[in-house]
């Protein structure tokens, strides 16, 4: 599906009534601010990570340098994208008005404040600031979907209110407050994450892809649909709270069939010369691949790191970067339709996913060289989103209208 443009406006022709625009087109819609501060962290901060980890540079910080790393790239980068999105959402799903203006260039400026807290300010300044955004966002998205009678969406404010706890357990277990382990709450962060994108992408990426390609019907059953959130979510609780152990492999395995069985109704292979479609598909398909490997991890098979960044690299990483240039696209006027540049920014995200799970897995003795390589290719990716798109996201609608 493309987004109509309009024809631009001749000497004899009448322009398009719209409303009066107020404000900077910057702070009009969630995904604006958001997306582009959220792209810029993923820029520095995963670089910056490898240099450490390599030993090529020391990081000055009031937290392990492995916990802010993980930290920043779940509760920072993608809790980030997910705000943006979700925040432009609402109003689409609603009719109703989201923060925008100054209530939303705070929003943004908050969450900016933190990712500066971990430098310059003590680690409890950093954590306060940094836990108060999610249950200002999930109080904002419960007002905005009660008044306009939308309950069928009420599921993701109570993930987001989750993560929020999470977030929260992860800082008062890095300043020795509660008896967890910090890993804990970063993974738990992980799952609710990742349950985000299940029901999001079972919503959206077989209506993507339907509305593109007229005849193609896809219907997932209900019990399937039921059964792979279902274990999913059980899958990945017993691997968060539960020691390591047989019934968690086997709950991480069906799921993992579970979600493989769900994305075999999707048709897939029709989107493959889309690639603003592709990239969706793609980056859902390693869903099943890290629950597999996190399935394979509880009898010591292999790394539990390998499944992990099998869902935080290739599936979120990927479908960030596919929602991000697509609902920016549509969000801004323009057509839904991928560059050449862009595309480079899709093929680069998912060899970063490669690169960092497979490559070890079968290669071990190259690791160090896959780090450098994945990073590498996920900040070009960004960079490229970031070249393409702050003068789109900071500038007028191309049609001219509100958003």
């Amino acid at each position: 599906m493309k987004t109509s443009i309009p024809p631009l406006v001749g000497a004899g022709s009448a322009a398009p009534a719209h409303k009066p625009l107020h404000g900077w087109p910057v702070l009009r819609l969630g995904f604006r601010p958001f997306y582009l501060v959220a792209a810029v962290l993923a820029c520095l901060a995963v670089p910056l990570w490898v240099a450490v980890m390599l030993g090529a540079i020391t990081l000055n910080m009031t937290v392990q340098p492995m916990l802010w790393h993980a930290h920043e790239m779940l509760l920072g980068f993608a809790t980030g994208v997910i705000v943006g999105f979700l925040l432009t959402a609402v109003k689409a799903w609603t009719g109703l008005q989201t923060p925008r203006g100054a209530a939303l260039g705070a929003l943004a400026l908050l969450w900016l404040a933190a990712r500066l807290a971990a430098w310059v300010a003590p680690y409890p300044v950093y954590a306060a600031l940094d836990v108060v955004l999610l249950p200002i966002v999930a109080v904002i998205m419960l007002r905005v979907l009660l008044r306009g009678g939308n309950k069928r969406n009420l599921p993701l404010v109570g993930i987001l209110f989750a993560l929020s706890l999470a977030n929260l357990l992860f800082h008062l277990s890095v300043m020795g407050w509660v008896a967890i382990a910090p890993t804990s709450a970063l993974y738990a962060a992980l799952g609710l994450i990742v349950m985000v994108e299940c029901v999001m992408a079972g919503r959206v990426i077989p209506a993507f892809t339907m509305s593109v390609n007229p005849g193609v019907k896809i219907t997932v059953p209900q019990w399937l649909e039921r059964s792979a959130l279902a274990s999913t979510a059980v899958g990945l609780a017993l691997w968060v709270f539960a020691p390591a152990g047989w019934a968690t492999f086997a709950a991480l395995a069906a799921a993992a069939a579970l979600q493989l069985a769900r994305m075999l109704h999707w048709q897939s292979l029709v989107t493959r010369t889309r690639p603003i479609l592709w990239i969706l598909h793609l980056s859902y398909a390693w869903i099943p691949v890290g629950l597999a490997l996190l399935a394979l991890a509880q009898p010591g098979w292999v790394a539990v790191s390998l499944g992990v960044h099998a869902l935080a690299v290739g599936a979120t990483g990927g479908l960030i970067i596919g929602m991000v240039t697509r609902t920016a696209r549509g969000h801004t006027g323009r057509p839904l339709q991928a560059s050449r540049a862009e595309v480079l920014a899709y093929v680069l995200v998912m060899a970063a996913a490669v690169l960092r799970v497979l490559v070890p897995l079968v290669a071990p003795q190259w690791y160090s060289h896959a780090l450098v390589c994945a990073a590498t290719a996920w900040t070009i990716a960004f960079v490229i989103y970031l070249v393409m798109y702050v003068p789109w996201l900071t500038s007028t609608r191309l049609d001219g209208k509100d958003g």
